[in-house]
C-alpha cells in the first residue's frame, strides 16, 4: 500500500513515497529512510521500505530537496544542512498522519543519509531511534578522494554563485564517469555497477552534482556530535569490505554506549544497497532494532 505524497521543507516542496502494511491497525510505529548521494527514493530506500513495511511499520521514503522530483533549484545542490533539514520535516509529516504513532517514530538512512540522519538526530529527540546503513560523511569521503581538488572546488565556489546570480546555469560535475575500465578503482566500479547499468540506473538519479556544493559540504561533520543521540539508541550497519566502513566505526566509538556496530559479512558499500544476500541480513537486524525500541 504505497501512496505518493508531498510535505514542506523550509518553503520547498518534497516529494515522497507513504507506505502502509495491509490490514494495519494504527497507530504504528513508523520509519523515515533517506536516499544516498545522488541516489532517488525509488532506488534503495524502495529497497528497505518494501521490507519494512511487511513488518508491520509505516515507512515515509522521500526525495531530498533540489534532487528526485522534489522542489529546489539548482537541481543536483547537495546541501547537507538541508538534507538534515529534510529528515526533520519527514519526521513531522509522519507526526501529522492518523496511521502513525507520533511517540514511536524511527529514522534511518543509506549512505549520505545515513550521515545525514545521524546529524538531525543529535538534536531532534523526535527521532526515537537511528540507523544508517553503508553510512557516509560525504565531505570526508570526497575530500579523502582528491584533497587538493576539493580544496580548488570550495575556493571556486563563491565565483560560481556570482555567476548565478548574474543569470548563468549552475555549474555542475559528473560524480561518474559512464563505464568502468581496467584503470578504474574498485570502489568506483562498484557505483558505476548499480548507477550506470540496468540494476540501480534511474532517470532522476542523474549523478550531477552542483559544484558550488563544496562550500557547504566542507563546513559540514556529520558524526562530530554524534554523542548528542544518546541515550536514544543509534544503529550502524557496514559491509566488512566497505570503503565506507570506518565512518560507521567512528560514530560507534564517539558515542557513549548507546551504539551499535553491525557488521554483514563479505559485503561492500553497494552491496548493502539492493543485494538480496546483504539487505536480507540488514533487514533483520534493522526490524530487531527498530522492534525493540520503538515498541
Amino acid at each position: 500500500m504505497r501512496t505518493d505524497v508531498r510535505f514542506p521543507t523550509n518553503g520547498l516542496q518534497l516529494a515522497g513515497h507513504f507506505y502502509l502494511p495491509e490490514d494495519s491497525d494504527g497507530p504504528l510505529a513508523a520509519l523515515v529512510i533517506g536516499h544516498q548521494t545522488t541516489g532517488v527514493k525509488e532506488q534503495s530506500p524502495a529497497v528497505y521500505a518494501t521490507r519494512l513495511v511487511k513488518e508491520g511499520f509505516a515507512v515515509l521514503t522521500f526525495d531530498a530537496a533540489f534532487q528526485g522530483e522534489s522542489e529546489g533549484t539548482p537541481h543536483g545542490l547537495e546541501d547537507p544542512f538541508q538534507r538534515a533539514e529534510d529528515f526533520r520535516a519527514a519526521v513531522s509529516y509522519l507526526t501529522t498522519r492518523p496511521e502513525v504513532d507520533s511517540d514511536r517514530i524511527g529514522v534511518m538512512g543509506v549512505c549520505g543519509s545515513g550521515a545525514y540522519v545521524s546529524y538531525a538526530a543529535q538534536t531532534d529527540h523526535r527521532m526515537k531511534a537511528v540507523a544508517g546503513v553503508s553510512g557516509t560523511d560525504v565531505p570526508s569521503f570526497f575530500r579523502g578522494a582528491d584533497p587538493e581538488g576539493w580544496q580548488q572546488m570550495v575556493a571556486n565556489s563563491g565565483n560560481l554563485r556570482s555567476a548565478e546570480a548574474a543569470g548563468e546555469p549552475a555549474a555542475t560535475f559528473a560524480v561518474l564517469p559512464e563505464k568502468a575500465d581496467a584503470d578504474t578503482p574498485a570502489p568506483t566500479a562498484e557505483f558505476i555497477d548499480y548507477y550506470k547499468t540496468p540494476r540501480g540506473r534511474h532517470p532522476r538519479s542523474t549523478g550531477d552534482v552542483a559544484v558550488r556544493s563544496a562550500d557547504l559540504l566542507d563546513q559540514f561533520d556529520s558524526f562530530a556530535d554524534v554523542a548528542k543521540i544518546a541515550p536514544r539508541p543509534l544503529l550502524m550497519i557496514a559491509g566488512t569490505e566497505a570503503v565506507t566502513r570506518g565512518f560507521s566505526e567512528k560514530a560507534v566509538a564517539d558515542s557513549p554506549g548507546n551504539a551499535e556496530l553491525f557488521l554483514v559479512d563479505g559485503a561492500t558499500h553497494v552491496d548493502l544497497y539492493d543485494r538480496d544476500q546483504y539487505v536480507t541480513p540488514a533487514v533483520a537486524k534493522l526490524v530487531e532494532f527498530f522492534g525493540k525500541h520503538l515498541a
